[in-house]
């Protein structure tokens, strides 16, 4: 492949990262929303953190693994959204290699961490509505470590995987990557090598990560439904279903996101960036959202840490 005019990633210094194709105007106005969006980001997701943290009630498992989403939240916004808002007012709007490799690592290692901690939220959940009594004992405090470590180490091996072997490709003489962050579909369209084991590799590594995460959650699902129509008054339904409604509420967002983006063609670029901005920025931003308002025990945890400031003012 010599005569494309090839180059390996060792021999680049630095790639270009596209983002939105729009008039240059426009990109003050997407440096606001990105700003606003972020920020939301930073207030909602350390605040559940504070209100976790602080309030006793709230050491219970189901609170740890929240917390720790909040944590990951932003985490993985934090790699996307700053560089993307500098590169608005940047004309280069260039980003290293080593920050590529950084972006694209960190990212892969929380998104597939925040699938492995949503199941385990879920599996959860099923324990606290079908087996209630003996809630305590099977969610003990060293399982719930060991889950949450098991997901991070998926997700460790996945963003390893997935990073390794798409920066050993071969690519053409172009570093324009058409995105607004370094992600493995536009890196891939820049390549000359053959990207067929890449793409099985990807296949398969994206099935051995999706589907145990989605059975469990459906699984979960089904036998909190059959537990929960059991129950014979209304009230009480309502409060077991309020139980997993935040969490089946955030589900949907980011698995609603991350599928329309892999099922979006990859002959669409602009979709592709819409589609990631749903789950890169948005889902972070209205996961404390939904968790705050729909959920009775962080609005009396967020009251009285107001009070309690309002007090000490």
């Amino acid at each position: 492949m010599g005569d494309r005019g090839t180059s390996n990633y060792s021999d680049m210094t630095d790639f270009i990262l596209v983002g939105f194709r729009v008039r240059p105007e426009l990109h003050i106005l997407l440096f606001l929303l990105f700003l606003l969006v972020y920020a939301m980001i930073l207030l909602g997701n350390v605040g559940m953190m504070v209100i976790i943290i602080t309030d006793p009630q709230l050491n219970t498992p189901m609170y740890f693994f929240l917390g720790n989403l909040s944590f990951i939240d932003i985490v993985y916004s934090s790699v996307i959204a700053p560089k993307a808002m500098s590169n608005f007012w940047s004309e280069r709007k260039s980003i290293s290699y080593e920050g590529c490799v950084t972006q694209l690592f960190l990212f892969a290692l929380f998104i597939v961490t925040e699938g492995f901690l949503l199941a385990v939220m879920a599996y959860d959940c099923f324990i606290a509505i079908c087996n209630p009594l003996l809630y305590t004992v099977q969610m003990s405090t060293h399982l719930c470590v060991q889950l949450v470590a098991g997901s991070y180490f998926f997700g460790c091996i996945s963003s390893i995987l997935q990073t390794s072997m798409t920066f050993t490709l071969s690519f053409c003489a172009s570093r324009a990557i058409d995105h607004f962050y370094c992600d493995t579909r536009p890196l891939q369209r820049l390549s000359c090598s053959d990207l067929f084991i890449l793409r099985m590799v990807s296949f398969t590594l994206s099935g051995l990560i999706t589907l145990p995460t989605i059975i469990v959650i459906v699984i979960s699902y089904l036998y909190i439904v059959s537990t929960v129509l059991k129950i014979p008054s209304t009230e009480g339904r309502k409060k077991a279903f309020s139980t997993c409604s935040s969490h089946l509420g955030v589900v949907s967002v980011l698995y609603g996101a991350v599928f329309f983006m892999y099922l979006t063609p990859d002959t669409f670029p602009e979709l592709s960036k819409v589609a990631s901005l749903c789950y890169t920025l948005l889902t972070p931003m209205l996961n404390p959202l939904i968790y705050s308002l729909r959920n009775k025990d962080v609005k009396e945890a967020l009251n009285k840490l107001l009070e309690k400031k309002s007090t000490i003012l």
